[in-house]
């Protein structure tokens, strides 16, 4: 619990949910909270470093929209508009980011609304932790909830409650002229503003080292032509700014604002830092067809929500290209990453194992060891058959290759076969692998096609294997 001194009197300015749970609330005076609680811990409350905090960890809520903004003393706003999809949908980024904050040590109860002022109301008063509100439901889920819970003055809602105006739903179903006459525009704002029929906006809070790119126009524009006209010169003067502080972009967020008041928004990533122009403007030019113009964009706003460092480089002669450096491919990476979802593009990675199936890993492109060679030492196929597929083989004991195979139905007659390799069970990481054995062949059918089989069993001892034929990959 932390106290208050206002020059008058030491109060409770917080209490945690121990302190709640023994009675205990913010406002209370500390004489009386130590009379409840005997031996009561307090510390002194410190408002500006909680403040300080409280943009610090609505600068960090960056990652999850490109527009937040600090609601003191315990809250932040977050406009989401056009960000769910990149978090997996609603439900997903709501609780993700409660999941992240209770990492940190932070409780959290979290709102998604069509309206700030609902959004507030149902994140502090709401029955749930995490409460989603459909589009245009607003209404309905403040029906029930305390007048107060419109951010009203302390004692406007004990002057509302002695009216027996109690709930939102009893005060939006009351005459509107006598609670303008009695209580002034600011009680009909608030209930207007959460209900959606006025719009709030929110000042969003950015970090100062964050690059923002904004232009805005005289007359709205709604075409891809002419919205990509503007992200060529937004890209290009981000990239200028970039170049001076020696960093690159890996993540983002270009921000359309509609003159009905509302944004689109789009974000891209890199799997490595960026300031090509060229790059980064195509990035963003293929997602334009998801923007939805409305009536018009009236401005439109480039962020770099996150960003490296990068340095030059020398950039690769034809010469040393030929004599082997290895050809970057994050443009290529970037282009499917942004097109199919960042989870959908992988590379791989060599594993310490002789088995096949484990001996690479799928790894993100922009993994630490993402320059791993990903090339096995020996023959492998293109497709890794998982789990390999039963054969039936005609072939000499103990080590002759298969003669003829069927699989799938199919008879294939071998032309020719290169092996065998032989494969020893793992069997430090699995005790029923101390004496398994694979013999692999490569085999060419009659029509060129090639094919990966391998035989369980050295082909003499029958604890080594049952001998039974599979097909493990295709060349």
């Amino acid at each position: 619990m932390t106290r208050l001194h206002d020059g008058r009197r030491l109060a409770v300015a917080a209490a945690d949910a121990s302190a709640q749970a023994l009675g205990l609330r913010p406002g209370m005076a500390l004489a009386h909270a130590q009379a409840l609680v005997p031996g009561l811990v307090v510390a002194d409350a410190t408002p500006e470093a909680d403040a300080a905090a409280l943009e610090r960890l609505a600068a960090w809520c960056l990652r999850i929209a490109p527009m937040t903004s600090a609601d003191a003393p315990d809250g932040i706003w977050i406009d989401s508009t056009g960000c769910a999809h990149l978090h997996d949908g609603e439900r997903a980024m709501l609780h993700g980011l409660v999941a992240h904050l209770a990492q940190n040590g932070l409780a959290a109860r979290v709102a998604i609304a069509d309206t700030p002022g609902a959004a507030h109301a149902l994140a502090r008063h709401g029955a749930a932790p995490v409460t989603i509100v459909a589009p245009g439901g607003q209404a309905a889920a403040l029906h029930a909830l305390p007048v107060a819970a419109l951010r009203l003055e302390a004692d406007t809602a004990a002057h509302l409650r002695r009216l027996g105006l109690e709930r939102i739903g009893q005060l939006a179903a009351a005459p509107r002229g006598p609670l303008a006459r009695r209580f002034g525009d600011a009680l009909l704002a608030r209930l207007d503003a959460a209900l959606g029929h006025v719009r709030e906006p929110i000042r969003p809070v950015l970090p100062p080292e964050t690059i923002i790119v904004r232009r805005g126009f005289v007359e709205p524009i709604a075409t891809a032509e002419a919205f990509a006209t503007v992200i060529l010169a937004l890209v290009a003067e981000a990239c200028t700014r970039l170049e001076d502080r020696g960093e690159g972009a890996r993540r983002l967020d270009l921000v359309f604002e509609r003159v009905d008041g509302t944004i689109q928004i789009i974000r891209i990533g890199t799997a490595r830092p960026v300031r090509d122009v060229r790059h980064l403007s195509r990035l963003l030019d293929e997602r334009i067809e998801e923007v939805d113009p409305g009536l018009g964009v009236e401005a439109m706003r480039l962020v770099l929500s996150l960003v490296e460092p990068l340095a030059f480089r020398q950039r690769a002669s034809g010469l040393s290209a030929a004599e082997g450096e290895p050809a970057d491919l994050s443009e290529l990476v970037d282009r499917l990453s942004n097109r199919l979802g960042p989870d959908s593009v992988f590379r791989l990675r060599l594993e310490e194992s002789d088995l096949p199936e484990r001996a690479q890993a799928a790894v993100p492109f922009d993994a630490d060891d993402a320059a791993a060679p990903a090339v096995p030492p020996w023959p492998r196929p293109a497709r890794l058959l998982d789990p390999p597929e039963p054969v039936q083989a005609v072939a000499m004991l103990p080590d002759h290759p298969p003669k003829a195979f069927t699989w799938r139905r199919h008879r294939h007659r071998v032309q020719r076969a290169d092996g065998p390799e032989r494969v020893t069970g793992e069997w430090w990481r699995r005790p029923d692998e101390l004496f398994a054995v694979r013999d692999y062949w490569i085999v060419e059918n009659e029509s060129g096609r090639r094919f990966w089989l391998f035989r369980e069993g050295d082909g003499i001892d029958t604890t080594t294997g049952d001998l039974r034929w599979f097909l493990h990959g295709l060349f």
